[in-house]
């Protein structure tokens, strides 16, 4: 197949605008709601630990019934964008229930908008990623294309991060005042953005042969092995700075003596270098293959997150400069994850004949919901182990260091030993691209023939 033509960078800044939003909602959902439903509005642990698991976890099988439905989905937009565009209403109106929650709502209202919320996050983050990878089939425009998805990304939570620290000195307004800020956010931005790149970004013609895309199709994608090595080392590598995340605030405030308007700017810090890697890691990926740059991130990160217990406590340049080299490595995983996904489509369009990009980005998506699902699920771990948010104990801070820095650097280790030896690197793409197109070209020679034979065209008269 002839790659499409390189994408501008307008085109590709349009394309990742939705993610501003998108991320300004799923950053909270594990960093800041969590902690505020407990310490703001009254919740307990265990209810708030379970509401965000179990949710996260059921809303899981939702991504292969709407990834089969985008695949056969025909419209005039195309598969994808018109299901971005239907997901904004859920979210504008989730984002209000969730963030403006005052003190006195119970279990049954956080479950209701925690459903509501994620079946929109799911229909918007499916489409889009989807839609990312059908825009290019070249195997290095693909990190390109999810380099500024990720960028996007990142852009997004250093924005949402700015706001409870703007509204504290702007307004003098307290942590609820900033959470409802991040509300307003995702409100006003998710209709204008996903708009913009509905209207500015094309979407390459679907194949016109509708397929089965369901249940069935799904569980035989993951049979296939690139699948599961890509799949497993993508769930760990959500499920690490997963874990770190929800934790950071307890981490920072209760080990470090940081508060949390100080450790929310430590965060910022973070995302900040997780942007600088967003470029970073497509030119590691050109240099030394997208799985071995996926390798290197996962070992970067291990190494700096442990490097937390060491640095002094509060606010100093050495911690500082720690988070800035443990962000570094954040962004890899996204890009690096749906762009060889992008390339397992073509496999699989190789093999079956049958283009599953919408299945294949559900399973994606179902391993990233996996991972911070039960990375949430870490609250019921440390509540076990004896910690309270409001009262220290040894037990319990040493439960809340171990979880917060070992955990995470060892599943680092693990991503890097598993993708090491994945075997779609881009000489095995280059092969396939050239083998789909000798189908392709093989095929259209064979409808013209047949076309020939069917309908002649009669002889000319001969001239008297």
């Amino acid at each position: 197949m002839t790659a499409a033509p390189r994408r501008s960078t307008a085109a590709l800044a349009a394309y990742a605008s939705p993610t501003l939003p998108l991320a300004g909602l799923g950053l909270p959902l594990v960093v800041y709601l969590p902690e505020y439903y407990v310490s703001e509005l009254g919740l307990s642990l265990s209810v708030v630990g379970t509401a965000f698991l179990l949710v996260r976890l059921a809303d899981i099988i939702l991504d292969p019934i709407l990834g089969g439905l985008m695949d056969r989905t025909r419209t005039r937009w195309g598969r994808f964008r018109p299901w971005l565009v239907a997901s904004v209403p859920l979210l504008m109106a989730a984002s209000y229930a969730l963030f403006m929650a005052k003190p006195g709502i119970g279990p049954i209202f956080l479950w209701a908008w925690l459903i509501v919320v994620y079946i929109g996050f799911s229909m918007a983050v499916l489409a889009q990623t989807a839609w990312g990878a059908v825009l290019s089939s070249d195997y290095q425009q693909r990190s390109r294309i999810y380099g500024f998805w990720s960028a996007g990304n990142v852009v997004g939570m250093i924005l949402v991060l700015l706001l409870p620290p703007l509204v504290a000195f702007t307004l003098k307004g307290d942590h609820a005042a900033g959470v409802q800020a991040m509300g307003w956010f995702i409100i006003v931005l998710m209709p204008l953005t996903a708009l913009l790149a509905g209207a500015v970004v094309g979407e390459p013609p679907a194949p016109s042969q509708r397929h089965e895309a369901g249940l069935k199709q799904y569980f035989n994608l993951l049979k296939r092995p690139t699948v599961q090595k890509l799949l497993i080392a993508d769930l760990l590598m959500g499920l690490a700075p997963g874990i770190g995340g929800a934790l950071f605030f307890f981490f920072f405030e209760r080990i470090k003596g940081i508060p949390k308007d100080q450790a929310g700017i430590l965060l910022l810090v973070y995302f900040v270098a997780a942007l600088a890697g967003a470029p970073l890691w497509p030119w590691i990926a050109k240099v030394t293959g997208k799985h071995t740059s996926l390798a290197i991130a996962g070992i970067m990160y291990a190494v700096f997150q442990v490097a937390a217990v060491i640095t002094p406590n509060g606010v100093n340049a050495f911690a500082i400069t720690v988070l800035v080299l443990a962000g570094l490595p954040y962004s890899a995983a996204p890009l690096l994850v749906r762009s060889m996904m992008a390339d397992i489509g073509d496999e699989e369009r190789l093999n079956s004949g049958v283009d599953r990009t919408g299945l294949l980005y559900a399973i994606v998506n179902g391993t990233v919901k996996l991972g911070f699902a039960l990375a949430i699920g870490v609250f019921l771990v440390l509540e076990k182990l004896g910690f309270d948010p409001k009262i220290p104990s040894a037990e319990g801070d040493t439960a809340l260091i171990v979880l917060y820095t070992a955990v995470p650097a060892a599943l680092g280790v693990l991503v890097s030993v598993i993708i090491v030896r994945y075997p779609l690197d881009a000489r095995r793409h280059a092969e396939i691209l050239a083998q789909l197109e000798a189908r392709d070209a093989a095929q259209a020679n064979a409808q013209a023939s047949s076309h020939d034979l069917s309908d002649p065209s009669p002889a000319p008269s001969a001239v008297q």
